[in-house]
């Protein structure tokens, strides 16, 4: 991998990551761009404990453009993007219209092809290794912020998601606190530790393999699983068999295998409701372990995908018992969603 660096001409960071060594990155951006001007502030829920960013310059982002409009794509045929090369294999930018900013964090666009209509899906596997060596390099130099407390990277895709422009990309984002969802996971690690005196992500796991009827895929270095209390009606975790906090921990084994692994899970994603029926929508998050927490190493990296399509031409939404409540209720049993996982292997 070569990576390189430069800046936008409003002064944001873009970064390359190159598949081959002999790649040069010398177009610079001429577009006339004013200088990025947020608004991002963290409000604190007295209630909840939890936080908001309250970030209004995002009403003014780009929304839904045509694809000969797209600022996610190359420059080229005279019109200049966000990414001033004709051509590119990973390409890393700050966000114009970031939720968390200056103090409050950083938010990055993770473009995981040159390629308009692809989906993560469609990469090679070397293509697929060229993000994760992508996200793993952004986890570490993000780490390294002063303030910065965890790092958060994600995919969303498809419009049912909320997604804004069509290109398949991701986002990182740098948070100055502990988000929410990781304190309930970290204190349901402590108490588990406390009462059994072994650590809950391993017990978890191994419970999950024990029992098979919610495996999807065991491979050699991942285990991909729907788990026994799923939120969402097909939603997938996928662990590294070796337990590590974060991706910068993970072996060169792992690493090699992932992309095998992750491409087929994201590919029977798309078998799901059957043929004709468009991209599945998904939201993919890796959970990596906080910063500042005693001991990172209880804590276990891992992915969750899920959908929040139900059925064919139907979606699940957070209603009043999710919304008001966050009680989640599922419409497809768990045991379900693997068995249909299981069986689009051969679709």
């Amino acid at each position: 991998m070569k990576k390189t660096m430069t800046r936008l001409a409003d002064g944001r960071e873009l970064i390359y990551y190159d598949l081959r060594d002999d790649v040069v990155r010398e177009d610079a951006d001429r577009r006339p761009l004013d200088a990025v001007s947020t608004a991002s502030e963290i409000r604190h829920d007295r209630l909840l404990g939890d936080a908001v960013a309250v970030a209004s310059h995002r009403q003014g982002r780009t929304y839904h453009p045509p694809a000969d409009a797209c600022p996610l794509c190359p420059s080229r045929d005279g019109r200049s993007t966000e990414i001033p090369a004709a051509d590119y294999d990973v390409a890393v930018f700050e966000n114009r219209f970031p939720s968390l900013a200056g103090d409050n964090g950083r938010c990055e666009v993770v473009c995981f092809t040159p390629d308009h209509d692809a989906s993560f899906a469609d990469l090679t596997e070397r293509q697929a290794g060229l993000v994760l060596d992508a996200w793993t390099d952004r986890t570490a130099e993000l780490s390294q912020l002063p303030g910065v407390r965890q790092v958060f990277c994600f995919e969303n895709r498809g419009a049912e998601i909320g997604v804004t422009l069509g290109h398949p990309h991701g986002q990182i984002y740098a948070y100055p606190f502990t988000t929410p969802r990781t304190e309930r996971m970290l204190a349901s690690l402590a108490a588990h530790r406390e009462k059994s005196g072994r650590n809950l992500f391993d017990d978890v796991l191994a419970d999950e393999r024990a029992d098979g009827r919610r495996i999807v895929l065991d491979a050699g270095h991942w285990t991909a699983f729907v788990p026994y209390a799923a939120h969402w009606p097909y939603e997938v975790h996928l662990y590294p068999k070796r337990r590590v906090p974060d991706l910068l921990a993970l072996d060169e084994e792992a690493r090699t295998e992932f992309p095998q692994v992750y491409l087929e899970v994201l590919r029977r994603f798309d078998r799901i409701f059957g043929p004709g029926e468009p991209p599945t929508p998904y939201v993919s998050a890796w959970h990596q372990a906080p910063l500042d927490v005693a001991d990172r190493g209880e804590f276990a990296l891992h992915l969750e995908l899920f959908t929040i399509r139900r059925t064919s031409g139907k979606l699940k939404f957070l209603a009043g018992s999710e919304s008001g409540m966050s009680v989640f209720i599922n419409d497809v049993p768990p045991e379900a969603a693997a068995q249909r996982l299981r069986e689009v292997a051969s679709e």
